[in-house]
């Protein structure tokens, strides 16, 4: 876990999977796998195996060590829902979840069909419990929105959207059960370009919907030049449970 996490919508994160493999275009790019390459072949180090996909058992306590509360992005270099982590596994995850309660923890998947058949039939007390926030990446239309269906259909407190990489226009989103939308252009090298007018097309929804809306970044190859301003003020909205 690193208790400073650069990611601006959390406070902290852990890891207990590492590794994973691309599902959409929005995985094009990612930057947990080019940080993952890196280290590749390091001896000693926590990515020696890269990207590949490991299961990180001694993690698993790792959030009892905190007592401070801290809102938690777990899985911030994976994806837990990923068919290759047992069920075993990830009811172990959300056991700690369970249980060190005094955390907000922020699930992200773009296993949108894992996600709700493991929290439906394995995971239901979810639904009570207000620190645990699932959510889904939604980078365009096709492969995107319709995550959003799955989510709505998963029993869970706070249901959330992480519209990031924002690659196209998403047109008209149904917001109906949804509590938080975050929305962030790609960063790197090889970033595609976000436009401002997608932007405030999800910002007029969330408002007329009533969904607090967080502005994560413009991203581009000098993120922190192009900042995360819009309309001359930044969005820093959450949820509240």
């Amino acid at each position: 876990m690193s208790d400073h996490s650069a990611i601006e919508w959390t406070d902290a994160t852990w890891n207990p999977v590492r590794g994973c493999s691309k599902v959409s275009d929005g995985c094009k790019y990612c930057y947990a796998e080019v940080f993952s390459e890196r280290w590749r072949g390091v001896p000693g180090h926590p990515y020696e195996q890269g990207f590949d996909l490991r299961l990180i058992h001694e993690k698993l306590d790792e959030p009892f060590s905190w007592r401070r509360p801290r809102r938690v992005f777990v899985n911030s270099m994976s994806d837990l829902f990923q068919p290759g982590v047992p069920i075993k596994f990830i009811k172990e995850v959300f056991k700690t979840m369970r249980t060190a309660d005094w955390h907000t923890y922020q699930i992200l998947t773009k296993r949108h069909e894992r996600m709700q058949e493991v929290v439906c039939k394995h995971l239901k007390w979810v639904a009570d419990a207000s620190h645990i926030w699932l959510g889904v990446s939604v980078e365009n239309r096709k492969q995107g929105l319709p995550r959003i269906d799955a989510l709505r259909e998963t029993p869970a407190a706070i249901r959330f959207l992480s519209i990031e990489p924002l690659l196209e226009d998403l047109g008209r989103i149904n917001l109906e059960g949804i509590h938080w939308v975050i929305v962030g252009g790609e960063s790197g090298s090889h970033a595609r370009p976000m436009e401002e007018a997608w932007v405030l097309a999800i910002l007029n929804q969330c408002k007329s919907a009533g969904v607090p809306f967080f502005f994560k970044q413009w991203g581009g190859a000098h993120k922190k030049l192009a900042g995360r301003l819009l309309g001359n003020r930044t969005f820093d909205e959450y949820p509240i449970p």
